[in-house]
């Protein structure tokens, strides 16, 4: 009896453990949007085929990276966003400003919607693509 009232308890608190992570495991920590940083538009995520930076010159397009948990807005394809909104180079570590820890973080390229909307909205798994902090180019 007593084995199985431990059994029995461990169990519900493995369980509740669990619950509490789900809903950090369901949005990516940081979510990017293809932009042109001389027009500072947005642009179709067709457009960025890398992962290369962009460091305040040069012209193409690149991937912008917002924090998902912000009250930023994602602008639609051609409208315009707001560069104090995210930063232009890729993520290393969690932001713990905006609910993240220490680690790598996640993150989702592109698949955001076209016509824009509120970047806590976007959830991990979907479109586009995800990684946990690499670079490359």
């Amino acid at each position: 009896m007593r084995s199985a009232g431990i059994t029995l308890g461990l169990t519900a608190l493995v369980a509740a453990t669990l619950t509490g992570c789900s809903s950090d495991d369901d949005t990516a920590d940081y979510a990017a949007i293809c932009v042109d940083p001389q027009t500072e538009t947005r642009v179709d995520d067709d457009n960025c085929k890398d992962e290369q930076e962009y460091h305040g010159s040069g012209t193409g397009f690149f991937w912008f990276y917002m924090a998902t948990r912000g009250t930023a807005y994602v602008p639609a394809i051609g409208g315009t966003y707001y560069a104090g909104n995210g930063t232009y180079t890729v993520p290393r570590e969690r932001d713990e400003r905006t609910g993240g820890g220490s680690g790598s973080p996640t993150i989702q390229r592109g698949g955001l919607s076209k016509s824009g909307g509120d970047i806590s909205t976007i959830s991990r798994g979907g479109f586009g693509h995800s990684s946990h902090g690499r670079s490359g180019g």
